[in-house]
């Protein structure tokens, strides 16, 4: 089976919270590397910030959709963690503040996502 094939299949079979872990899982592995590198490599860290700063985005614009089946309160702090991170990613940038602190929120999210935080 080719790769594609393999990747189609998975995406039919993955439920959206797998799928939701699955893409965080790769943008937090992004910006692990690029926190990696020197920090006035900014071009080298520019890629993964971007990336995250459109996941949560992409998130914030899916939670404010009124047929969004999350519970209202949920979905609000979802925004509101988009806009944390969209205001931080610039300060990042900026060499204001450290990406670490991004890494950590996806971690949070991730382990939401995997049902962590409920058993904990």
């Amino acid at each position: 089976m080719s790769l594609q094939a393999y990747q189609q299949a998975a995406a039919r079979s993955e439920n959206p919270r797998d799928a939701e872990y699955r893409l965080f899982g790769q943008v937090t592995r992004a910006l692990l590397d690029a926190a990696a590198k020197p920090p006035g490599d900014i071009q080298g860290r520019i890629h993964a910030l971007d990336w995250n700063r459109r996941l949560w985005s992409t998130l914030a614009t899916d939670c404010a959709d009124s047929s969004n089946v999350l519970p209202d309160a949920l979905r609000a702090q979802i925004i509101s963690l988009s806009l944390w991170v969209s205001r931080h990613t610039s300060a990042v940038i900026r060499k204001e503040e450290s990406i670490d602190d991004l890494i950590e929120i996806n971690k949070i999210m991730m382990q939401g996502l995997s049902g962590q935080s409920e058993a904990a």
